[in-house]
C-alpha cells in the first residue's frame, strides 16, 4: 500500500497530548516530506519549556508512522516555536529638513573618490546605468558604495533588490545596506514605495548632506551618486557642498535627450565638475527574431558629442529586454553573465584603467 500523507496523518491523530486534543489537531506538524518509503516531518511544540517534556511523543509519533504498511524509515525532529523576542524602539531619524552650514566643500570620510551619474532629461536610463555600474566595478574588486540621490524618483530599491528600513543605532549615524557586493543608501529605504517625497529645495539639500555626512559608507574606492534628471538643487547642492571626482553623462541618441545631456554638461561646467565621460543608453535595437538591427532614437549623437567636448565615450549600451527584467526583478543585468554584463564590465574597467574608479 502507498504511503500518503493522509495516513500518516490519521496515525499521528490517535497520540494524545496530556492537555488535550493530537498532534493533528493541534497542528503541531510541520515539513511533512514523503520520499519513496521515507517519511519526515516536524513536531513543533509551542514553546521550549513544552518542547523538553515532548520527547516521549515524539518517540510515539516516530513509532507510529514506522508501523504503516509501505515505510521503511522514519525521521521525527522536534523544535519550539517561541514568542518573538521585544524590539527596542528604533532610534528617531528624520531624514530631510534645512541643511547645517558648511564652510566650503567637504570630503566624505573613508572614500576615495565619488563620481556623479547624471542626466539632462528623464527616462533615458540613468539609475539602471548606475546600479549596474556599481555592481560591474565591485565584481572587478573595487569597493563601492551606491546613493540613490533621485530624492523624488528612487528606483534603487528595486533595482538593487532591497526594501528594509537602515539601522540608526544612535538617532543621529546611518548603518547603509549591502546588496551585489554595493553599499547602499537610498531615501526610498525610509519611505514607502508608493509614497511621495513633497519638499521644497531646502529639505532636497538637508536630505543630500545627511545622506552624504551621517551614513557610515566605511572605506569605499569609489561612490556612485545616482542623481536626478535636470540641473536643479540636488546638483547644485553636491557640486558645492561635496568634493566629487566628476560626473558622468547618460543619454540617449535622440536629439531631444541630447539638448537637455548639453545643459547638464553645461551646469558641470559652470560648478567647475569635470565631465568624466559619456554613456549612450538605447544606442541600437536588435530584434531577437530576425537580427535585424534599428536605430530607435538615432545613431552617434553621443559618441558625436562626447568628441566635441573631448570627453571619452566610455560605452554604447543597446535597448535590452533582459536588462530591464532584471532590474525590475532586483538583480542587476551586471551581476550575470551574458553580452550585457560584458558590455557594464568594459565600462567599469575603462574606469578603473583611468584611476576614476
Amino acid at each position: 500500500m502507498a504511503v500518503t500523507e493522509t495516513r500518516i496523518r490519521e496515525a499521528l491523530a490517535r497520540l494524545e497530548l496530556p492537555d488535550g486534543g493530537n498532534l493533528v489537531s493541534r497542528d503541531l506538524l510541520r515539513a511533512l516530506t514523503i520520499d519513496g518509503a521515507s517519511v519526515r516531518f516536524v513536531i513543533e511544540a509551542p514553546s521550549p519549556e513544552v518542547a523538553r517534556h515532548m520527547e516521549p511523543l515524539r518517540k510515539a509519533a516516530e513509532q507510529a508512522v514506522a508501523a504503516l504498511e509501505g515505510v521503511d524509515r522514519v525521521s521525527v525532529a522536534l523544535t519550539a516555536h517561541g514568542p518573538a523576542p521585544a524590539k527596542a524602539a528604533p532610534p528617531s531619524l528624520k531624514i530631510g529638513g534645512h541643511p547645517k552650514p558648511q564652510s566650503g566643500p567637504t570630503e566624505v570620510p573613508g572614500v576615495k573618490s565619488i563620481i556623479a551619474i547624471a542626466s539632462g532629461k528623464g527616462g533615458v536610463g540613468k539609475s539602471t546605468v548606475s546600479s549596474n555600474l556599481a555592481v560591474a566595478l565591485a565584481r572587478q574588486g573595487r569597493r563601492v558604495g551606491l546613493l540613490d540621490a533621485d530624492i523624488y524618483g528612487p528606483s534603487q530599491p528595486r533595482m538593487m533588490g532591497i526594501n528594509k528600513r537602515p539601522a540608526s543605532p544612535d538617532g543621529k549615524s546611518i548603518i547603509p545596506l549591502q546588496a551585489h557586493g554595493v553599499t547602499l543608501m537610498s531615501i526610498g529605504f525610509m519611505l514607502e514605495e508608493d509614497k511621495a517625497v513633497v519638499w521644497r529645495g531646502p529639505m532636497l539639500m538637508g536630505a543630500l548632506q545627511q545622506m552624504l555626512g551621517q551614513v557610515q559608507w566605511g572605506e569605499l574606492d569609489v561612490l556612485l551618486i545616482d542623481l536626478p534628471p535636470g540641473t536643479g538643487d540636488v546638483q547644485l547642492t553636491l557640486c558645492q557642498k561635496t568634493k566629487i571626482s566628476g560626473a558622468v553623462v547618460v543619454s540617449t541618441p535622440q536629439d531631444v535627450a541630447l539638448l537637455d545631456a548639453r545643459k547638464a554638461m553645461d551646469m558641470f561646467a559652470t560648478l567647475k565638475t569635470p565631465v568624466l565621460g559619456l554613456i549612450e543608453n538605447m544606442s541600437t535595437y536588435v530584434c531577437p527574431n530576425c537580427g535585424h538591427e534599428a536605430h530607435l532614437f538615432g545613431h552617434g549623437g553621443v559618441a558625436a558629442e562626447a568628441e566635441k567636448i573631448g570627453a571619452p565615450l566610455l560605452g554604447q549600451l543597446p535597448i535590452d529586454l533582459e536588462t530591464r527584467l532584471a532590474g525590475d526583478g532586483g538583480t542587476p543585468i551586471a551581476a550575470g553573465n551574458g553580452p550585457m554584463a560584458e558590455a557594464y564590465a568594459r565600462i567599469a574597467a575603462g574606469l578603473v584603467k583611468g584611476g576614476l574608479a
